[in-house]
């Protein structure tokens, strides 16, 4: 794991000094690495270029253990690390799309609400808050979503919620996301990605937004910048990916909020396979 995490890190440091940034690497490895909070208070992006580089940097230790992956799924701002991955981009041009996309979320106002729930109610606590600017966002599984819309709205469904019995969290982000209402943010960061050159992805990549496996005809650019307009399903694209049988289920993320809403997924699955956030688990077997 550690030759993972200084190959990805040397390179995206590269991208954080490029943008002004501190190097992350040494920060990250260091003996008093930062907490979220600290990375989320750092100069715009900081907090992408960390999730994105450790992402990635998950990635190339489990191919390195468990070998290539018979598919990989993005959700959301993971779609940029999926396709990095898919060596759809390099590593240094992933990161700077990170770092882009970071700096157009600046501009992406209201906020993001974790509900414990499924689609059909968070739609029903929407509609009884009167939140007609709030949208399902992210639909994680038959427990969880997230909501989109102005602070005041989320604010009022935050209540409804909690009047009802279901929880609800405020994420600590200062923007929304995947919201019809940021267009115009949308075709900025779209316009930002064209500035790179795109591959084709050597393993199938599978889109929450989209719905479905990334074509060879598809304008990446505009399918990443599609995560700032329309919402992202989890389910869908999870059960296409287990068409592929594959023996193991990994999240190639910081924490296991994926994988657990991938073991709800699957449970009824015949021949679920296992899922594992490495992480997340303590003793993960590298």
């Amino acid at each position: 794991m550690g030759a993972a995490v200084r190959e990805v890190f040397e390179q995206t440091d590269e991208v954080a000094v490029e943008r002004g940034l501190r190097p992350l690497g040494p920060w990250l490895l260091g003996q008093q690495p930062p907490s979220g909070r600290e990375l989320a208070q750092a100069a715009t992006g900081t907090a992408q270029l960390a999730l994105f580089g450790a992402s990635v940097a998950v990635h190339h230790a489990l191919c390195a253990s468990y070998g290539v992956p018979s598919a990989i799924v993005g959700v959301s701002f993971g779609e940029i690390a999926a396709l990095t991955a898919a060596k759809a981009l390099t590593i240094p041009d992933g990161a700077r799309i990170a770092h882009d996309l970071a700096v157009v979320l600046a501009s992406c106002p209201g906020g993001l609400s974790l509900l414990g729930c499924s689609e059909q109610s968070a739609r029903r606590l929407l509609e009884g808050a009167g939140a007609p600017d709030t949208v399902v966002a992210v639909v994680n599984d038959d427990q969880s979503v997230v909501v989109a819309g102005p602070v005041q709205a989320l604010a009022r469904i935050e209540k409804v919620a909690g009047d009802e019995g279901v929880s609800a969290v405020r994420l600590r982000l200062p923007f929304s996301s995947h919201h019809p209402a940021l267009t115009d943010q949308s075709e900025v960061f779209a316009r930002s990605v064209r500035a790179y050159p795109l591959a084709q992805a050597r393993v199938p990549v599978y889109s929450a937004v989209a719905g479905r496996r990334y074509r060879p005809d598809d304008d990446l650019p505009q399918r990443l910048a599609d995560c700032l307009v329309r919402p992202a399903g989890v389910p869908t694209v999870l059960h296409q990916a287990a068409l592929h049988r594959p023996d193991v289920f990994f999240e190639a993320g910081t924490g296991d909020a994926l994988a657990r809403s991938a073991r709800r997924i699957l449970a009824t699955s015949p021949a679920a396979p296992p899922v594992h956030a490495p992480l997340a688990e303590l003793n993960f077997p590298w």
